[in-house]
């Protein structure tokens, strides 16, 4: 029997074997409470023990048996329940750990260390190619050898291996500049700082034509006495790289606060305009156009350079690129015959009597300029695309008007054809030719500063309808006349055409409508004998360009007429 119970005894691990609940190493705080400390733990009785106490309680075999069987099971049902609870907290533990790690992160993580990886090891094998370049140029010395050479070769690749390596190809890093949106305040601060940065070189050009036109004479004087001297010893290129250091040298005073004027003609101050935050809707409009009337300017100034340029070179005129081709063969041939020291000689002293004499007498003499300055002449004689495009233009419409009077000898003259008899260019309106419009002489046609006219609109205040009153169109000005069109599509709008004689008028100046008009409403008043109050040509865009052609042709034809009366 005891054999028996031995065997359900020990069928498992043995109960020495078992940890109690306080004993599990997987026990927390938590679950070690008072009461598992408190309770007494169960050992299991050895053979003799349980003879002992066989004898004592007078029990037999059989209850003993039960007795021993139903603490087992106690024991097993306690360890159950232990395993159970840590079965439970480690799943909610890993259940937490899955919740914590995000597996996208930990990818990207992966990602970046590998692409650093690749990048070390990029750049460790550039640094043992380098290292491989090196000992090529420089061996190491052999350890086994250390000779007097191989120190010395040592020594080279310790002192200038830094540098070798400074010539290693490597590709060229593009940047790509960000562009900053359009902003009309930016807009206006770029040409101001343009204008600044480029007057240094139009006060030197401004210096420059001052010294040849003997603005002042004791200056200009001695500046040729030098000069002459200089190119006389063949000592030009040393004067003007003294020069050079000279004006550095006053640059650095002037930094340094030192007040010095080094100029022949005295700079002007320009007022400085500080920048306004607020601006009205009318006075941004105007500072755009403006800035862009100034910067159209600009770009076609610089385009006709560059045109004339090209098309000296592009054999555009002939008989112009003609003169330049034997003046570069003169040189070349000069160049290859003569020695240099009398070729300087010879340019120097040239320059100096063409800088300082003959065009001070140009520009003193217009006329013979016209006829002897060669570069002037080229210069002023080469044309732009524009006038190209405009020349091949008018010669097809003169063709056309040719044949269509080959066709009809007595025909008259088309419409829209306004011709000027010295350089056969036409000047037309939207609505004819120019002196049909307003009812003038052929003779009569708009200036050069107003070919395309000045878009306005006329407000006459002796009118009281609303049509009358106020008329959009055109602003012209020619010899004699103030020619205003009137741009209504209306069968009777010619007859609405405004022409004012330069003679007549008695009083001009500058007018302010309303500001809520295109150009900030500036305008012209013009005051006649035949209106009761002036007439107002507002919102001009252009209004100081329209009243100082307007003025400056009124002064003309005022003067010339005062100068007619006493000889009539």
């Amino acid at each position: 029997m005891r054999k028996h119970l031995d065997r359900i005894r020990f069928r498992g691990h043995r109960r020495d074997d078992l940890l109690d609940l306080g004993d599990s190493p997987y026990t927390s705080d938590t679950e070690y409470t008072e009461e598992a400390g408190m309770k007494p733990r169960i050992h299991v009785r050895e053979p003799e023990e349980l003879r002992e106490v066989e004898a004592e309680s007078g029990l037999d075999e059989g209850a003993l048996v039960g007795f021993i069987v139903l603490t087992d099971l106690n024991e097993v049902k306690g360890h159950l329940e232990v395993a159970l609870l840590e079965k439970h907290f480690l799943q909610e533990e890993l259940r937490k750990l899955k919740e914590e790690s995000n597996v996208d992160s930990l990818r990207q993580e992966l990602e970046k260390e590998r692409c650093r990886r690749v990048e070390l090891e990029q750049k460790i094998n550039d640094v043992l190619r380098s290292s491989e370049t090196l000992t090529c140029w420089f061996p190491p010395p052999d350890k086994q050898k250390d000779t007097l050479t191989n120190r010395f070769l040592k020594w080279l690749n310790d002192r200038f291996g830094v540098y070798i390596e400074d010539f290693r190809f490597q590709p060229e890093e593009t940047t790509v500049e960000t562009e900053e949106p359009l902003s009309g305040r930016r807009l206006t601060e770029n040409m101001r700082r343009l204008k600044r940065g480029f007057r240094p070189v139009t006060n030197f050009m401004r210096n420059l034509s001052a010294l040849s036109s003997w603005y002042s004479l004791y200056t200009t004087a001695i500046a040729f006495i030098v000069y002459m001297y200089a190119a006389w010893h063949g000592w030009v290129i040393p004067m003007f790289l003294f020069l050079a250091i000279l004006r550095l040298s006053l640059n650095y005073l002037i930094a340094r606060g030192w007040r010095i004027q080094w100029s022949i003609v005295p700079e002007v101050s320009e007022p400085v305009e500080p920048p306004k935050e607020d601006l009205t809707v009318s006075e941004k409009f105007q500072l755009v156009l403006d800035v862009a009337q100034k910067a159209q300017n600009l770009f076609g100034r610089m385009a006709n350079i560059l045109e004339k340029i090209k098309n000296l070179f592009m054999w555009v005129r002939p008989e112009l690129t003609q003169k330049l081709y034997i003046a570069l063969w003169v040189a070349f041939i000069s160049s290859c015959l003569l020695p240099y020291k009398l070729l300087g000689f010879i340019i120097g002293v040239y320059a100096g009597i063409k800088f300082f004499i003959i065009d001070f007498i140009y520009k003193s003499c217009p006329k013979l300029r016209q006829r002897f300055d060669t570069p002037y002449i080229i210069w002023t004689s080469l044309p732009t695309n524009l006038q190209l495009k405009e020349h091949s233009s008018g010669t097809q419409s003169r063709r056309i008007t040719a044949v269509g009077s080959r066709s009809n000898l007595g025909a008259a003259a088309p419409l829209g054809v306004g011709r000027d008899e010295e350089g056969g260019r036409c000047y037309s309106t939207k609505r004819g030719a120019f002196h049909e419009v307003f009812n003038l002489p052929e003779t009569e046609r708009p200036l050069s500063v107003c070919e395309n006219g000045w878009r306005c609109c006329l407000i006459n205040r002796d009118k009281k309808t609303m049509s009358d009153y106020i008329r959009n169109g055109v602003l012209y000005v020619t010899e004699n006349h103030i020619c205003f069109e009137v741009s209504s599509s209306r069968s009777g709008s010619s007859k609405r055409n405004k022409v004012i004689k330069l003679l007549d008028i008695k009083d001009i100046q500058k007018y302010k409508v309303l500001s809520v008009l295109p150009g900030s409403g500036m305008g012209i008043s013009i005051a006649t004998p035949y209106t009761l109050k002036p007439m107002v040509f507002g919102a001009m865009v252009h209004r100081d360009e329209a009243f100082d052609a307007i003025f400056a042709q009124y002064t003309k034809v005022a003067s010339m007429a005062a100068a007619a009366k006493p000889e009539t």
